[in-house]
């Protein structure tokens, strides 16, 4: 096969049978434009390293190390004791969607019917298909500056447009119902929020998010919101936008709180009349999400296991603390103190550095991994870095050690 750049993108040139014929295939356009995840970029130089021989402190990648819960290894293991384990309807299995509205009432105090619960192939295809669903060529779509770069990223290959929203300190890095309404115009359809937020683990206060659908709503526009996080808020229970909006498009996740991040296993809370739209679009995409890990998922509401993660929820909590300090004595500024999810932004404009060149050098020479802001938006792009505190404490203490050093020689 030959690369070649012509006029209008980038092609390739296959030869086939008989020799000499020439065919032309074209790379999408939106194959082309699609951003990198530079989150993985470090995590894949940092193995380099470590493959090298090298120890490398890992605080780039938001996954908890503590793995999912025993109950949930061992009905894994059972579902995987040879019984057929076959297709489940497109929406995922009645069990696990019954499961699911348990849970917002028991822990949450609202109704959702286990009919609008939509199990995903983790909570990128539950926002995969709240985009698709909601979002055509020319459609405006509003989120805050820094966000999750997956976000724009689906919103563009479905010919949308992003409205990326500066935000700052003052807002806690989160939009506020003052910046949607005056970037909300004739083609904005929809506004996707996070909270608590990555990269920055801030979440919007309760009457803020309340404001935002309500004024959303007002304007006839969707409101997708990403409570991949919610369960690792400071507060317990932490309030979910349905209290206040039944009829938001919200996401959830199997990977932070019940630690199933290999499992790739989400989920959606949908309004009615997107439950069937999304269930043609997901049989389509997806099929189904799997079966074994489907199965095993329904060990996560059981009392005990309920216990484990708020045991982890705690720990996260204390990680937190030790990081805080931890930067605080090293010299690096953290503008907004978070309050959920497991995720620290740094201010490094005072180190000298850009945030792109701090993690190079922190990689290369303190051999600490972490995510420039470049992945999360240009407002933060250049002086933040995200810092993942779901290392261990032995880890978390080494990693602040050695960025420690690293800036004290830089200061001479």
């Amino acid at each position: 096969m030959v690369t070649h750049i012509l006029p209008g993108g980038l092609r390739y040139l296959t030869r086939s049978q008989p020799p000499g014929e020439v065919h032309l295939v074209t790379v999408s356009h939106r194959a082309r434009n699609a951003e990198t995840f530079h989150a993985l970029d470090f995590a894949q130089r940092a193995a380099d390293l470590e493959a090298q021989g090298h120890h490398v402190v890992k605080l780039s990648i938001g996954e908890p190390d503590f793995g999912a819960p025993p109950a949930v290894l061992a009905a894994g293991r059972d579902a995987l004791d040879g019984r057929p384990l076959p297709y489940t309807p497109p929406l995922g299995l009645p069990e696990l969607r019954s499961a699911l509205s348990d849970f917002y009432r028991d822990r949450h105090g609202v109704q959702v019917p286990a009919e609008r619960i939509a199990i995903t192939m983790g909570a990128s295809a539950a926002l995969l298909l709240a985009t698709a669903a909601t979002t055509d060529p020319g459609d405006e779509v509003i989120l805050a500056d820094p966000s999750y770069p997956c976000n724009r990223e689906l919103v563009q290959s479905f010919g949308g447009t992003v409205v990326a929203l500066p935000t700052t300190a003052a807002t806690r890095y989160q939009l506020d119902a003052d910046m949607v309404e005056r970037a909300w115009g004739d083609r904005t359809t929809s506004v996707m929020i996070a909270s608590p937020s990555n990269p920055t683990g801030t979440s919007i206060p309760f009457d803020e998010l309340a404001a935002i659908c309500e004024l959303a709503r007002s304007r006839g526009g969707w409101r997708i919101v990403d409570e991949i996080y919610l369960e690792l808020s400071d507060a317990s229970p932490a309030h979910t936008v349905l209290e206040v909006d039944p009829d938001a498009i919200v996401t959830g996740s199997f990977s932070k709180y019940f630690g199933m991040t290999g499992w790739r296993l989400g989920w959606a809370v949908l309004p009615p009349q997107l439950v069937g739209p999304v269930e043609r679009l997901a049989v389509n995409y997806f099929l189904s999400a799997s079966n074994p890990t489907q199965q095993a998922a329904l060990a996560c509401f059981t009392p005990e296991t309920l216990e484990v993660c708020e045991r982890r929820r705690r720990e996260l909590g204390a990680r937190r603390r030790l990081v805080l300090e931890g930067l605080a004595r090293i010299g690096l500024p953290v503008p907004v103190v978070p309050d959920g999810a497991f995720y620290v932004y740094i201010d490094v404009s005072g180190t000298g550095l850009g945030a792109w060149q701090f993690c190079e050098q922190a990689l290369d020479v303190a051999h600490v991994a972490l995510t420039p802001g470049r992945d999360f938006g240009p407002t933060t792009g250049e002086t933040h870095v995200r810092l993942s505190y779901a290392a261990s404490r032995g880890e978390l203490d080494e990693g602040l050690s050695r960025l420690g050093h690293f800036l004290a020689s830089r200061r001479g």
